[in-house]
């Protein structure tokens, strides 16, 4: 998994963006307001509850939260956040995750949001565990879908070998074209996206429309990232949803059990933390299994100290 998802990255960050048409996929409601802040682009839907903040992942934009964002709406106010760089949204020269981070914080406290729950897919969702332990005061609680504190994979590298990855992620790499780039954009959404074929493809032309430049630098940055020691820190309940497919059982070595305890492990040290399999899915089980990660979420929300 950790070698696709880094030669995905890779692939995609040494090409220009590919102009993708507008899709199904990509049709969420109409926010009730639009604004930035900092580099941020944030959508708002509804207008009262507890405040839900979606952060999506690597390459991804308001899109990926759709059906959260259409279950939720009418009972919680909601922020979805599109990052510099992604769903071609303009990139910014500097750090990206922790520039983004700090867009985070500063909606928070810009907004007087009390106590919101943070709810990040992949990257997103390592975003929302790193500021949940910086500051635990500010957030009720996070939902991680198949996000985690390290790249999974990655958590038994030595620190120089994760320094060389991240170097590499970071050093120029030749440009293909846009169709090799298109193509790339399927193979990993049919391979490690979703389950559907269609709606692969789908969500590949989405997500080709992220700046290449920013997508390496997120992803650099999010393999830099080893969060473990900072879990205690977190004191608010976490909810991790992790896809389990049985189609690619042939390429883990895991059964549904022995991921859950895999998670589980990678988050060990925070005070309380749940795992929860979504299966059959892939790394995008919001389109997968839209009814068992909406439920998931719901019960968290409502299990939630008020």
């Amino acid at each position: 998994m950790i070698a696709r998802l880094i030669l995905a990255a890779a692939l995609c960050a040494s090409v220009p963006a590919f102009a993708a048409e507008t899709n199904r996929y990509a049709a969420t409601a109409v926010p009730v307001e639009r604004f930035e802040v900092g580099a941020t682009l944030v959508e708002r839907h509804g207008s009262k509850g507890t405040p839900l903040i979606l952060i999506p992942g690597l390459a991804s934009g308001p899109w990926a939260f759709q059906d959260t964002i259409g279950q939720f709406s009418k009972e919680h106010v909601i922020y979805v956040l599109t990052l510099p760089g992604f769903d071609g949204r303009a990139a910014v020269d500097g750090k990206g995750m922790a520039a983004a981070q700090e867009s985070v914080r500063a909606l928070i406290e810009t907004r007087k949001l009390k106590l919101p729950v943070l709810i990040g897919h992949s990257l997103g969702a390592t975003m929302s565990l790193t500021l949940a332990a910086a500051h635990p005061d500010l957030v009720r609680g996070v939902v991680a879908i198949d996000g985690l504190p390290v790249l999974p994979g990655t958590e038994n590298w030595p620190p120089e070998q994760r320094t060389q990855m991240v170097a590499m992620l970071n050093s120029p790499k030749p440009v293909p074209t846009a169709q090799a780039f298109a193509a790339q954009q399927q193979q990993y959404m049919r391979g490690t996206g979703t389950l559907d074929m269609a709606r692969a493809d789908e969500l590949a032309k989405l997500s080709g429309k992220s700046d290449p430049a920013a997508v390496m630098r997120y992803m650099a940055d999010g393999v830099a990232i080893d969060l473990r020691s900072a879990l205690p820190a977190i004191k608010v309940p976490v909810l991790v949803i992790a896809p389990y497919s049985p189609v690619d059982a042939g390429q883990q070595p895991l059964d549904e059990a022995g991921k859950a305890a895999y998670y589980t492990s990678l988050m060990q040290g925070t005070p309380h933390a749940t795992v929860k399999i979504v299966s059959p899915a892939r790394h995008f089980a919001m389109f997968d299994q839209p009814q068992a990660v909406g439920e998931a979420i719901a019960t968290y929300l409502k299990a939630l100290p008020q």
